[in-house]
């Protein structure tokens, strides 16, 4: 009977502090997740620029305009910027070893808008 009460105590503890942790983050992440920013002053980022390139890619797999190999023996995803006349030019990079050539490139400028796809990068 002692185990059984020294065993409860413990369980309510367990759950009195799950509780708290719980209310508390609720309370706080609502706060730090908009971070308190002004719609009108969100950019286009990296992160952006890689879930729109995923969705392309998504849809290019599915319609056969690139081979479901591409989907299944994927390797790697990369991310990269560069300068082109005063603007950066986010480049998302989907490579795979299966396929000759062996890479798929997505183009966004720094609005977010989707400016191209190619094989060379460029």
């Amino acid at each position: 009977m002692n185990y059984y009460k020294t065993g409860h105590t413990i369980g309510m503890s367990i759950l009195v502090f799950v509780i708290m942790v719980g209310v508390t983050l609720s309370a706080v992440m609502p706060v730090h997740g908009h971070g308190g920013k002004n719609h009108a002053e969100e950019t286009f980022s990296a992160f952006d620029a890689v879930q729109n390139a995923t969705q392309l890619y998504g849809r290019l797999t599915a319609s056969g305009k690139l081979p479901k190999v591409w989907e299944s023996e994927l390797k790697t995803i990369k991310i990269s910027t560069r300068n082109t006349v005063n603007k950066l030019e986010y480049i998302v990079q989907f490579e795979t070893d299966a396929e000759k050539p062996n890479s798929v490139y997505f183009f966004f400028n720094q609005d977010g808008v989707y400016s191209g796809s190619n094989f060379t990068g460029e």
